[in-house]
């Protein structure tokens, strides 16, 4: 039995304690994302217990109801151990698990021993971007670093062509509105190298760090001020650090990382074993984890509360 106190108005059921929300059980059960699974619920292409739903916010138990998606039933299999990865993603490559256009994708690149069906990954960089990349089965885990209520920051080394002046980073630090309309939260910026002769051409290194998904913002926001940029690599997301792992190739997060990251994201501890039966793909020692930057000063902090009580258009290529 569907197992919503919805189905019997004006009588008090109690929810069985196994029922979980459909998209959360679909995602769960590792046959695609929430945000999807809410789709096909509206596209009526998942039947539970033989009844086509419509509603997204049905509750179901997993381990009582039949529930069948595009034509397949879905098995609900014992909880498993999830997997966490940290990946360094190469450029020319897409952050999706198939591309109509033959591009190499970033799940191409992944070791065959840690392909699994169900695995996310935990936001996008666009096809010229490089460096951290979270993979993860963790459903839960994704829907609430991706969720635009969330405000994990990002960090990110910025290549531009062009000389960067004081107004240019008062205006990232102030928060900015693109030539579309779209309104930033303001980012924390810094200048790390640039060409002390300041000639045309010149270039300037600098570290960003944001708080939003916002579809290329970094690219875009060098447009609107004049810059191009000429390498953009993201170095740390929350409290997971890119470090010394070489381009294209992957490592299990530790027990500790996947506690910090499910902390930053208001999440306990699963209690699994992170990257549980998964070799290394590399040799050596562990990775070095870069330490985190530096503040530089009371102007380089955003303020964002306003942002936080703001619901963001969804967008994670950057």
């Amino acid at each position: 039995m569907i197992s919503d106190p919805k189905d019997v108005p004006g009588a008090s059921v109690d929810v069985p304690v196994q029922a979980l929300r459909l998209n959360k059980a679909l995602s769960q059960a590792g046959v695609c994302s929430r945000r999807r699974a809410d789709e096909l619920v509206l596209a009526g292409k998942v039947a539970v217990n033989g009844v086509v739903i419509h509603e997204p916010g049905l509750k179901i138990d997993p381990n009582r109801d039949n529930v069948v998606v595009d034509g397949q039933k879905v098995d609900f299999l014992p909880l498993k151990e999830h997997l966490y990865l940290l990946f360094h993603k190469p450029v020319q490559t897409v952050t999706t698990a198939s591309d109509p256009q033959g591009r190499t994708t970033v799940f191409d690149l992944l070791p065959p021993t840690v392909r699994r069906a169900g695995l996310f990954t935990v936001g996008r960089l666009d096809y010229f971007s490089e460096g951290l990349l979270v993979f993860t089965d963790d459903g839960e885990l994704v829907h609430r670093l991706t969720h635009p209520s969330t405000h994990v920051p990002k960090i990110y080394r910025v290549l531009v062509r062009g000389e960067v002046t004081e107004g240019m980073l008062a205006t990232m630090r102030g928060g900015m509105r693109l030539a579309e309309g779209e309104i930033l939260a303001p980012v924390t910026v810094s200048v790390l190298e640039h060409d002390p002769d300041h000639a045309p051409g010149s270039r300037t290194l600098l570290e960003m760090r944001l708080i939003q998904g916002v579809n290329r913002q970094i690219r875009r926001m060098c447009r609107d001020l004049g810059l191009t940029v000429l390498r953009l690599v993201r170095t740390q997301q929350g409290p997971i650090h890119l470090g010394d792992l070489p381009r294209g190739q992957t490592r299990p997060l530790t027990p500790a990382e996947v506690a910090s990251l499910r902390d930053a994201a208001g999440l306990a501890s699963p209690g699994v074993s992170p990257g549980f039966g998964v070799p290394p793909a590399r040799s050596g020692p562990e990775p070095r984890q870069a330490p985190p930057s530096p503040r530089n000063g009371p102007s380089d902090k955003p303020s964002t509360d306003r942002y936080v009580k703001r619901k963001m258009k969804r967008h994670r290529n950057v």
